[in-house]
């Protein structure tokens, strides 16, 4: 079955010279949702985090996110135009949010707020992993919206023809993407948080265990995904968005293998 891409306009409001783009939209819905989703985690099993200490959290998570993406975007994915434009950074309207770098941004604030306020590192990491695929399905949400990362070109009896493009069906990877790494993987981790002792005995299990189905889902749908045309395939027909990845399986799997041994409940970094 062939489906004709809806052509979606990416402005969701305009208020005079305000422009709200389903995109930030997108942002703010999965922090948001990801916050009140790990407040309820925490009132289901006891935490030294508390409720508050998730909610001045937030602001810091946000600017890790915003601002690991954008470096991330121009370091990973366009250096060479950055280079000579570096201030185009700071231009947050512009697209080009980079997964990789928001996930390294959020960690660098993550560590920072955690020493300030001596709590477990790694049970905030299982708790924002818990919350994180959501923020990734409103984001691959807002990719499809904004008709942006298209798939690749298939000859079987599914495909979208995305017109702004070419006539050529296409996967539309998308939203594969907001499934697998989104609500797939966000049920995953619900029935590991909600039947399991991750709390009490195995801190970083969550985090290791959303790294490893992230890494996964995301390999994997990169085969059916369009490679950024100023990058292309690289050797053996991989892309970059694999090799970017790979890493968090290993990280994945140290976690999960670190996460057997017995932690101490209040453990600070």
């Amino acid at each position: 079955m062939l489906i004709t891409y809806p052509e979606i306009n990416p402005i969701a409001l305009q208020l005079g010279p305000l422009t709200i783009h389903w995109y930030g939209l997108a942002y703010v819905a999965g922090i948001l949702l990801g916050w009140r989703y790990a407040i309820w985690l925490i009132k289901r099993q006891p935490l030294k985090i508390t409720p508050q200490n998730l909610t001045d959290f937030i602001s810091f998570a946000t600017i890790g996110i915003v601002l690991g993406g954008r470096l991330g975007h121009a370091l990973f994915y366009a250096p060479a135009y950055y280079l000579h434009k570096p201030w185009e950074i700071l231009f947050l309207w512009q697209p080009g949010m980079a997964f990789h770098g928001g996930l390294l941004g959020f960690l660098g604030a993550s560590l920072w707020f955690c020493r300030r306020r001596h709590i477990a590192f790694l049970e905030l990491m299982d708790l924002a992993a818990c919350a994180a695929p959501i923020g990734i399905f409103f984001g691959r949400l807002a990719n499809f919206i904004n008709g942006e990362l298209w798939g690749r070109t298939t000859g079987g009896n599914w495909g979208m023809i995305f017109s702004h493009v070419d006539t050529l069906p296409r996967h539309p990877s998308q939203l594969y993407e907001a499934a697998s790494e989104g609500f797939i993987l966000f049920l995953a981790l619900f029935v590991v948080a909600r039947f399991t002792l991750w709390r009490q005995r195995y801190q970083g299990l969550l985090s290791g265990f959303f790294l490893i189905g992230y890494a996964v889902a995301r390999i994997t749908v990169e085969c059916f995904r369009e490679p950024d045309l100023h990058i292309g395939y690289l050797f053996w027909g991989t892309t970059l968005g694999q090799w970017l990845t790979l890493p968090l399986l290993f990280v994945g799997l140290g976690l999960i293998f670190f996460a057997q041994r017995k932690t101490h409940p209040y453990d600070a970094v």
